[in-house]
């Protein structure tokens, strides 16, 4: 029971009150990334459904299914990034193909983006259409995978399957919402409300601080009164983000912050590999900073170019702002100044239109053949949310949660309702310009 999880103390509180039967029915783990909450939620699912005694090799048919992510009594939602674990895990298998625990590894981290459009959760929902054509091939390569011996397949042809099941996972993880939609929350409501196919089942909110006012409403409804087969586990890096109306009615555990040393063991047991103690990240934590080493190298390239991207949207909108006779706000000051710089040493010259800027991103990138569209998005928001963090100021965040939105129109454009890349650049150019300016 919990035997996957590792050096994790949570884990012998959570063990303890299933043994003593005090488990409650809703629950918050929190704690900082990579300390084994999802994973944790994951396996408490497998543990009340399991048919015999809930260890992680138990054989009966409830854990085979838990240990695939096929369960129909599990439903997982909330936004994360899947972008590195799937690299990581794809990585992993690559270099062990022969090894079955490898494979389950790889299955799993794919899962657990394909869990996210559950039938359950996308019943009527709008953009179920853009994104059938690519669940249903995410879903026929993983059958295919998982029919396919790999102990005695052709390493080229797995390498084929392996790097078109990655392809498709992360064109998929475009759709996923930045924040948990309302109508995720209903519609869990009223799974909660069936009676399991098992004994049990679990519920499992990821990020949970990460939902609006309508969306905690109708997930206080359902925490008041719990159907009596149901568990329900909401996680969340602070505990502090969550609302004291919800957090009330929830039994807290403690996810630490794991040392250096056991890292390093999470890294060699489950990735079977090894990492240098000096990519340690005193923010991330040595099993971030190993995870995010696997899109390293897309960043590597597209660093300076959204850097010029930045700093030359920085400028647009202060010659705008400059025309109608305004104050240029401090947030478009610091983006030029942190970022004209790392543009111009890479050799970018200053451009003043939207359609020069983005002509030549298209250019540099090939239209993003050989690197990732969401890659470029996502280190483009991190530049502009590090220089609100370093500010401190009300106003910026909302300028910063302005520009936040922008880029995940952007993303899932491109990724769900495949618009051209040119064409949503610009656009994003535009709207955040207008945004900041007014």
């Amino acid at each position: 029971m919990f035997e996957n999880i590792i050096e994790q103390g949570a884990v012998l509180q959570l063990r303890d009150d299933i043994l003593s039967r005090r488990l409650a029915p809703s629950m918050l783990f929190f704690g900082p990334p990579e300390s084994g909450k999802g994973s944790a939620a994951l396996e408490l699912s497998r543990v009340l459904s399991c048919e015999n005694d809930a260890s992680w090799k138990c054989s009966c048919s409830s854990c085979e299914r838990s240990r695939y992510l096929q369960h129909s009594d599990l439903l997982v939602l909330g936004p994360r990034s899947f972008t590195a674990e799937i690299s990581a895990c794809s990585s992993v298998f690559s270099r062990n193909s022969s090894n079955q625990s490898a494979k389950l590894l790889f299955i799993r981290s794919l899962r657990k983006l394909q869990m996210r459009f559950s039938p359950v959760l996308m019943e009527d929902d709008p953009k179920l259409g853009k994104l059938s054509p690519a669940l249903q091939s995410l879903e026929e390569g993983l059958s295919e995978f998982w029919l396919t011996n790999t102990q005695t397949a052709d390493k080229q042809a797995l390498e084929k399957i392996c790097s078109s099941l990655v392809k498709n996972a992360l064109s998929l993880s475009g759709g996923l919402s930045a924040n948990i939609p309302v109508e995720n929350i209903r519609k869990a409501a009223y799974w909660c409300r069936l009676a399991p196919n098992g004994k049990r089942k679990t519920l499992v909110i990821e990020n949970a601080e990460n939902m609006r006012d309508e969306g905690r409403n109708s997930l206080l409804k359902l925490l008041e009164e719990p159907p009596q087969t149901v568990n329900i586990v909401l996680t969340s890096q602070r505990r502090e983000a969550m609302i004291p109306t919800i957090l009330s009615r929830l039994r807290q555990y403690r996810f630490l912050r794991r040392s250096a040393e056991v890292e390093k063991d999470v890294i060699r047991r489950v990735f079977q590999d090894t990492v240098d103690e000096k990519v340690f990240n005193a923010e991330s934590g040595l099993i971030g900073a190993y995870l995010n080493s696997f899109i390293a190298a897309d960043r590597e390239k597209l660093y300076p170019l959204a850097a010029w991207f930045i700093a030359s949207l920085a400028r647009m909108t202060a010659v705008l702002i400059k025309r109608k006779r305004r104050e240029i706000p401090w947030i478009v000051s610091a983006l030029g100044e942190h970022y004209a710089p790392i543009a111009d040493n890479a050799g970018f010259e200053r451009a003043l239109r939207s359609t020069d800027v983005v002509r030549t991103i298209i250019a540099k990138t090939e239209n993003f053949e050989n690197v990732s569209f969401s890659a470029f998005l996502l280190i483009g928001l991190d530049m502009v949310s590090s220089v609100v963090r370093k500010a401190e100021n009300p106003q910026y965040i909302a300028h910063n949660e302005i520009i936040k939105k922008y880029f995940n129109e952007a993303e899932t454009a491109v990724n769900v309702l495949n618009i051209s890349k040119e064409i949503v650049l610009e656009a994003l150019m535009q709207k955040i310009k207008t945004g900041i300016s007014g």
